[in-house]
């Protein structure tokens, strides 16, 4: 008898929480380091001029699809995740050092998507993106010296490195989804296809979550594979019926199906077709992805005849009799699988031989002002609040350098058309002044 592979358990996920394919995580890249304020202070050299290093950059946060990992369970333990701060300058034009990247490994197959309305999708081992951005570094008093200010002591804070929410969602889990009406048998072929051990029942929706087992071909330990036993489906899933989508999203991108089928019902292409019409209402495009139909329960009564018409009614499909009893076909089961994914098209090679996605990469140089309330103004944009952040604003020539670059880009202008008055208060980011002439 076939026997699973036995040095998978790495991969094997069973009785696994509804969670393991969704979670939400709080991102946060490191922030940059401080530029600081240094003057040279050598012997013989009198009137030494600004010399402070700049702070390096913040770590960068990224999500990497990485084979062997087949669901998003670590990130129900831990769900905040911070990358590497930049050192700070010193003097001597010292740089401090980069902050280093946090990269998160999640399964081939994941899509990530952000409050703001980013996304990205990781189809394949070796993809990656950008989620959070690392904090640039803060300028030391060296680049602020002028033919008219030589000992300048003002030096940059670091960039805060960029947060965000954001929410996973694992589409993908197996090579090969086993999909059928509940009480199909699936999670009895999973567990005699695969070391998995899902829970079995005779009776509807017994399984209310995926269930992952590892296989392989028999007579070749080099063809291994994911089998997926997703929630049943019935009438109307595409609509939320029964567990709905939940269901549908597993099939989405998994590359093969097999469709399995109680061989003992009289009605057995009825069931055959309940499930394929629930796939082409929710995504047409399901129903041309390659597809073997089981005839399962072959130790039942009236389940040979059962398997006579699937044949006779699918002449275009390959349709395997199978039995977890006796386990009559399910070998052959296996090899159709292992063939049907080494027929798969191979995805063509990006430049570079890997995608690099980027959750953002446009720079928002924009501003807008608004009213908060009578006599209080906020202004809000990436490139001001950054400033802001970056200004040391316990120094008087951090404070007059600030308010330089903010009348330059126009954010002066802005509040006065606004109807700012003087003694009103205008905030930017954390900073919060009062209006004057």
């Amino acid at each position: 008898m076939w026997t699973a592979h036995q040095e998978s358990t790495d991969y094997v996920h069973t009785h696994m929480p509804i969670d393991v394919d969704e979670a939400r995580i709080w991102v946060k890249a490191g922030d940059g380091g401080n530029g600081v304020v240094s003057f040279r202070r050598e012997k013989f050299v009198p009137f030494g001029g600004p010399d402070g290093g700049d702070g390096g950059r913040g770590g960068s946060v990224y999500l990497v699809a990485r084979q062997g990992i087949s669901t998003l369970l670590d990130f129900t333990h831990q769900r905040t995740f911070k990358a590497e701060r930049g050192g700070h300058g010193r003097g001597a034009r010292q740089h401090g050092k980069a902050g280093v990247d946090l990269e998160l490994a999640v399964p081939p197959g994941t899509h990530v998507a952000s409050e703001a309305g980013l996304s990205a999708d990781l189809l394949r081992p070796g993809d990656r993106v950008m989620v959070a951005r690392g904090g640039r570094g803060g300028l030391g008093n060296t680049h602020f010296a002028t033919s008219t200010q030589r000992t300048p002591r003002i030096a940059q804070k670091g960039e805060p490195g960029e947060e965000r929410t954001l929410q996973l969602e694992l589409k993908t889990i197996a090579q090969a989804a086993l999909i059928g009406e509940p009480n199909a048998g699936k999670s009895s072929l999973l567990a005699a296809t695969s070391s998995a051990k899902p829970q079995i029942g005779d009776y509807p929706f017994t399984t209310l979550s995926p269930n992952l087992g590892v296989a392989e071909a028999p007579g070749d330990m080099e063809q291994v594979f994911v089998l997926a036993d997703v929630p049943g489906l019935i009438a109307g899933a595409h609509t939320g019926a029964g567990l709905g989508h939940r269901f549908l999203r597993h099939v989405e991108r998994a590359p093969i199906l097999v469709h399995v089928v109680d061989a003992s019902r009289p009605d057995v292409m009825d069931a055959y077709h309940v499930v394929r019409s629930e796939l082409e209402a929710y995504k047409p495009e399901l129903t041309e992805k390659p597809e073997i139909v089981v005839a399962n329960k072959l130790d039942l009564p009236n389940a040979r005849e059962g398997l006579i018409h699937l044949r006779e009614g699918l002449p275009n499909r390959v349709v395997i009799g199978t039995s977890t009893v006796t386990n009559e076909g399910i070998p052959t089961l296996l090899d159709a699988v292992a063939n049907a994914l080494r027929n798969l098209p191979r995805p063509e090679e990006p430049d570079g031989g890997v995608r690099v996605y980027r959750m953002d990469t446009t720079e928002d140089d924009g501003f807008v002002v608004k009213t908060v309330e009578p006599g209080v103004y906020r202004v809000q944009g990436k490139r001001v609040e950054r400033l802001v952040a970056m200004t040391d604003l316990a120094s008087d020539e951090g404070t007059d350098h600030l308010q330089k670059q903010l009348e330059r880009l126009g954010v002066f202008d802005a509040l006065e058309r606004a109807g700012v008055q003087v003694g009103d208060t205008v905030t930017i980011g954390e900073w919060e002044t009062e209006w004057g002439l």
